[in-house]
């Protein structure tokens, strides 16, 4: 199990790497070898497949999504700790709740995220 204070420091500095709309600042949380997962993805119209794979195309994702939503603000819920993992619970853009899913590698980087937002009739 990873150690609270790790997971708690990712969790806030992450947040704060969102809010601070800094690509560098944002990228630092991720692994070269990368595996993304999200719905967002698809709506953005960035691929039809849902995943990104490469550091490079996530930040080319990222830059998309800031510009879509230069209003972009992260407000932590909550975050939980796992084996090798940490769950970030957040409102995103649109006032979407968000769970993502994060798997660090021994560096505490993200190697794997999957992302998972409120549906339209959710009733959280």
């Amino acid at each position: 199990m990873l150690p609270e204070q790790l997971t708690d420091h990712f969790a806030t500095e992450w947040i704060n790497a969102w809010n601070s709309h800094q690509i560098d600042n944002i990228l630092q949380h991720y692994a070269d070898d990368i595996a993304f997962y999200s719905p967002m993805i698809r709506l953005l119209k960035f691929n039809e497949e849902g995943v990104i794979r490469s550091k490079d195309d996530l930040k080319k994702y990222f830059e998309i999504g800031l510009n879509a939503f230069p209003e972009l603000h992260f407000t932590l819920h909550n975050h939980f700790t796992g084996i090798n993992s940490v769950v970030i619970y957040y409102t995103s853009v649109n006032n979407k709740k968000v769970a993502e899913v994060f798997e660090l590698d021994a560096h505490g980087k993200a190697i794997k995220v999957t992302c998972n937002y409120t549906m339209e009739n959710s009733r959280y």
